[in-house]
């Protein structure tokens, strides 16, 4: 993989744990409460600051889109949709 350009980030989403509410377990797709994902950054664009390669990121899951690159799917997304580097 080459990288990410601009303000992008090419980032790996972290599957989240399924939630139990009163005795149902809530799959990570339906559980509408969580609104953002946790995902490892695999590239980081040119004009980004304090992100680097590695770090693992809380980012708004409505933002971005979809890559395909070495037979694995990766998002795409911008260093505005971060909130929150761990």
């Amino acid at each position: 993989m080459k990288g990410a350009l601009g303000y992008y980030l090419v980032i790996d989403k972290i599957k989240e744990e399924e939630v139990k509410t009163s005795g149902l377990f809530i799959p990570e797709s339906q559980n509408k409460e969580v609104r953002y994902g946790r995902a490892k950054v695999m590239s980081v664009g040119d004009e980004v600051k304090n992100v680097s390669v590695g770090d693992i990121v809380r980012y708004d899951k409505h933002a971005g889109h979809g890559i395909e690159l070495d037979s694995h799917l990766y998002s795409v997304i911008r260093i505005g949709d971060v909130i929150y580097i761990e």
